[in-house]
């Protein structure tokens, strides 16, 4: 392939890349900085486009800044390290206006300014980490021994390759105490000869670990097993109840399925409770294995802020919180609100709210599990009652056409959408936009060194002539 000399980066781009334009042609180069200039190695060709990898850093820009971690780069976790903050922050605040402006085709107030993260590292509240028999091998190990260096790993998935695990030493995102079990828990596995997953064969037996930790110093553990084996899994247990007594919940799941995920499985309590407690603003909140928290606290914090803040509650206004998890939103509004209706897909994260909402003296607040799209119609109309303010923070899909038609009908005043997916957002919006008009939006930065980003719109009923 080509060679491409002294090529300006322009702006930053999806999935970890860079952008540039090369005699008219689009370039995206992974792990370059706005501003860099480089030489570039073509990779690959289209008729549109062209990607490739740095082959020298002929000027790097001013704001390229030395990346945190030993991973970077192969990890793909966090790829905007080396991009000074500010301008990640700039970049995801263009990236909201782009996709809500060429995909939605919105009319958009001004956009207020992002609000930032104060930890830029650490501030993660739950990690999952695989089991590999054949962990990826970087490519000095392969200079230093290929094949017959150790294969298991624990650790993250090489993007794009399903199969492919990378052995973590050390992850910037949470407490270090996340570190110090992982690398524990591998530590013991490898000495007993604990058979580790293997993901194309789905043999083996350690699967995944699952480090949950909360503002209150709480922590969660949890081990996924492909199988019960009752004297190892009791001998590595036993082992991290002992060496590590800030675990407020060591948890394990058998999962025997092809795929990863344990929300229709059983979770089992092997010490300590079967939860920790987050809190947030004087409230505390139940959170299980299954439950879904926002997995930055302190940013979280601020976005629920944001959406009080646009839901100009009184004290007497009926709320429908959509896709409520584990009830925070919900419980967060509930005291500026009359009451609260919360829907939710997932069984047990609607038993945490309802737990929370008890915990926390909460009479006003009442979820409801089910699929949204069969839930949000006339009967729950009838039920419930009309509601004035509509919250929904739906998975990176976004909502699902019923879902949309339904809240036209229902036509609250004023309708939240927290979104950490623009274009999905862009796309509802659009749906949206015969009956709402959108007032205000704020993007918020939960996930600080990557391309993810949060926004909340605020949308308001228009006003029928």
């Amino acid at each position: 392939m080509n060679l491409i000399e002294n090529v300006l980066i322009t702006a930053l781009a999806a999935e970890g890349k860079a952008f540039a334009r090369v005699d008219g042609k689009a370039l995206f180069v992974p792990h370059a900085v706005p501003g860099d200039i480089v030489h570039v190695q073509i990779t690959r060709q289209q008729r549109a486009y062209m990607e490739g990898r740095i082959a020298t850093l002929v000027q790097p820009s001013p704001d390229r800044v030395p990346a945190c971690c030993a991973h970077y780069g192969v990890c793909g976790g966090c790829c905007r390290q080396t991009v000074a903050y500010p301008l990640q922050l700039a970049c995801k605040q263009q990236q909201i206006i782009d996709q809500l402006t060429r995909i939605g085709k919105l009319e958009l107030p001004p956009v207020q300014p992002i609000i930032g993260s104060e930890k830029t590292t650490g501030y993660r509240n739950k990690l999952e980490f695989t089991f590999s028999s054949n962990r990826w091998l970087t490519a000095e190990e392969i200079r230093h021994g290929g094949d017959a260096l150790d294969r298991r790993a624990l650790g993250f998935h090489i993007p794009g390759l399903f199969d492919k695990v990378l052995d973590i030493d050390a992850c910037h995102l949470q407490a270090d105490l996340s570190n110090t079990i992982r690398r524990e828990v591998k530590r013991w596995a490898v000495e007993h000869l604990l058979p580790f997953y293997d993901l194309r064969s789905h043999s083996g037996w350690l699967r995944n670990l699952i480090i949950r930790s909360a503002s209150t110093g709480e922590w969660m553990v949890v081990v996924v097993f492909a199988y019960d084996d009752a004297a190892p899994r009791e001998a590595l247990l036993r082992h991290l109840e002992k060496t590590f007594p800030q675990i407020t919940a060591l948890l394990y799941v058998i999962n025997s399925k092809c795929n990863d995920t344990i929300t229709d499985l059983p979770v089992h309590r092997f010490a300590g409770r079967d939860c920790i407690e987050e809190e947030m603003d004087g409230l505390r909140f139940r959170i299980g294995a299954k439950s879904f928290y926002q997995t930055n606290s302190e940013q979280a914090r601020r976005l629920y802020g944001v959406i009080r803040d646009m839901a100009q509650l009184d004290g007497s206004g009926h709320v429908f919180d959509l896709y409520s998890g584990a009830g925070t939103i919900a419980l967060f509004l509930a005291r500026q609100a009359g009451r609260v209706t919360g829907i939710e897909y997932v069984a047990d994260a609607v038993e945490d709210a309802q737990y929370n909402a008890r915990l926390n003296g909460i009479p006003n607040a009442t979820f409801l599990a089910g699929d949204m799209k069969d839930l949000l119609d006339d009967t729950l109309i009838e039920r419930y009652g009309r509601p004035d303010v509509v919250v929904l923070d739906p998975p990176r899909a976004g909502i699902h056409p019923d879902v949309g038609r339904a809240l036209l009908r229902i036509a609250a005043r004023r309708l939240i959408y927290v979104s950490c997916n623009p274009a999905s957002q862009a796309r509802d919006l659009a749906a949206l936009a015969p009956r709402y008009a959108i007032t205000r939006l704020q993007p918020v930065d939960m996930f600080p060194h990557t391309q993810h980003v949060e926004n909340v719109a605020l949308c308001e009923l228009r006003v029928e002539n």
